[in-house]
């Protein structure tokens, strides 16, 4: 699923706070925000798309999930918090090429053509991960660990990314062919940006068949690469980029423009973007999978990349400059995401309530960022209780009618917008400041309950009354309206 994903390690962040975050770009399927408690965790996983069926633990945790509203293609849990603060969010669709997906081929379900045959199950993929790996981690490496063993034993039908986070570490993990990994720890002072591609640029296979301290693969990975000739780099240099991803035409219009957005963003000063000396452009191959951004990096920063359209640039699809190059690249925000989330592990904050998830839902153009405590034994009716059928009385399709008639009316609706998303973030903020100080002097976490609900109730005020400002202005420019007075 086409997906963008920023990672942020603690010691770049503003509060030493670690952060995972991605756009789950589908076909605007219905999402909600629930909480999965122990018992409500099935013994027996059925996948829908691949007919795999995996018998799980025993000893499940509660755990923060984004599922689809409608069940029929399965699961699709998207992103989460678990009871031992681990966040997890998946999967970021990424590329690969033909050497590597004909050396370990993708499993994909085969139905049987007669009634003598029977089905073959395929693997596991995006629509399965989440359940078969967040209630049963207790840190980010664990989160590695459970999957890539999953993985080898039963293979995957598509290419993914997945990331994991606790308060010290974020791991990053990446698929490759059918049964082999490889996963890296984010340098504590870095930032990652992942659009849809390979990623990974640099590893340590020394570390990875050693101390294993920053890089984990597929016991068997030099071997593969040595086997089927996949290396295609000189002077001892190991760039899995080049091994195991792509370099397309396709990747310069889709892919390699998000990076370079984010890398601008975060980079301004110290690194080149724009013009005839630029080290970067939007299609530039070699942009890097992680920076040093060039100050901390706070939550609204990791909302803003993940928004974003190439505001202050020729490809902006807003601009009414006729550039020639307006909406050429695909942008970061676009109109058929589900659900984004940021999965916010804070190591200053009391145990029962370090996680809190930003949840975002439609287009991140439009919508706004609400954070919510995740250790609890349900979410607000606001942000669960979502249905098929279009309804003001849920963030999830509130948030697409803001996105649908903003878009139409952009350059009167980007203020209504831009206050709405402050005031979410502002009252936000203040709320979880206010329950973490009485959470911690009472050390009662049920209070993280009373705490959510207030947040949603704030949520549905401020988007309301922003569905009612951008409604307003999208009727002044119908295009059947007439300024002279009916007599």
């Amino acid at each position: 699923m086409p997906c963008t994903t920023v990672l942020v390690g603690k010691k770049a962040s503003n509060d030493n706070s670690t952060m995972i975050a991605r756009t789950d770009d589908g076909f605007f399927d219905e999402k909600k925000l629930i909480v999965v408690e122990p018992k409500d965790q099935p013994k027996k996983y059925k996948c829908v798309i691949s007919h795999l069926e995996i018998e799980l633990p025993e000893n499940p945790m509660r755990y923060t999930s984004c599922p689809s509203v409608d069940p029929k293609h399965g699961v699709w849990a998207a992103t989460g918090i678990n009871a031992a603060n681990v966040g997890m969010t998946a999967t970021e669709t990424i590329t690969s090429n033909p050497r590597v997906l004909s050396a370990d081929p993708l499993v994909e379900y085969k139905k049987a053509k007669t009634r003598k045959e029977k089905d073959i199950p395929g693997g596991i993929g995006e629509e399965d991960i989440v359940v078969l790996v967040l209630p049963y981690i207790h840190t980010a490496r664990e989160g590695v660990l459970r999957l890539a063993e999953l993985l080898e034993k039963y293979g995957t039908y598509e290419s993914n990314g997945i990331a994991f986070n606790d308060e010290n570490e974020v791991w990053w993990m990446e698929t490759i062919g059918g049964h082999h990994w490889i996963a890296k720890r984010v340098p504590d002072e870095a930032v990652v940006v992942a659009p849809n591609q390979f990623a990974m640029d640099s590893f340590d296979l020394a570390d990875a068949f050693g101390k294993k301290k920053a890089h984990l693969c597929s016991a068997d990975l030099r071997e593969f690469i040595a086997d089927n000739k996949l290396d295609l780099n000189r002077n001892g240099a190991f760039n899995p980029r080049d091994v195991f991803g792509s370099r397309r035409d396709m990747d310069h219009i889709y892919n390699t423009p998000r990076a370079w957005f984010m890398g601008r963003y975060l980079t301004p000063y110290s690194h080149r973007w724009d013009g005839e000396n630029a080290e970067f452009t939007p299609e530039s191959d070699n942009i890097p999978w992680c920076f040093v951004a060039d100050r901390l990096v706070a939550v609204e920063d990791v909302k803003y990349m993940l928004s974003a359209h190439f505001q202050g640039t020729p490809y902006n699809p807003y601009t009414n400059q006729d550039t020639g190059r307006r909406g050429m690249y695909r942008s970061i925000g676009i109109n058929r995401t589900g659900v984004t989330s940021i999965c916010q592990i804070r190591p200053d904050a009391p145990d029962a309530v370090k996680g809190v998830e930003w949840i975002m839902f439609g287009s991140t153009t439009f919508d706004a960022a609400l954070p919510v405590y995740t250790n609890v034994p349900k979410m607000p009716a606001y942000l669960g209780n979502v249905s098929m059928d279009v309804s003001t009385e849920n963030f999830y399709w509130a948030s697409r009618l803001i996105g649908a008639l903003a878009d139409h009316n952009y350059n009167t609706c980007i203020q209504l917008i831009e206050r709405y998303q402050n005031a979410v973030a502002v009252e936000g903020r203040r709320i979880i400041r206010e329950y973490d100080k009485k959470i911690a002097e009472t050390g009662d976490a049920s209070l993280a309950v009373k705490a959510n609900e207030e947040l949603a109730k704030m949520a549905k005020e401020q988007t309301t009354k922003t569905l009612n400002k951008v409604l307003h202005d999208a009727s002044l420019h119908m295009k059947n309206g007439y300024n002279r007075a009916d007599n």
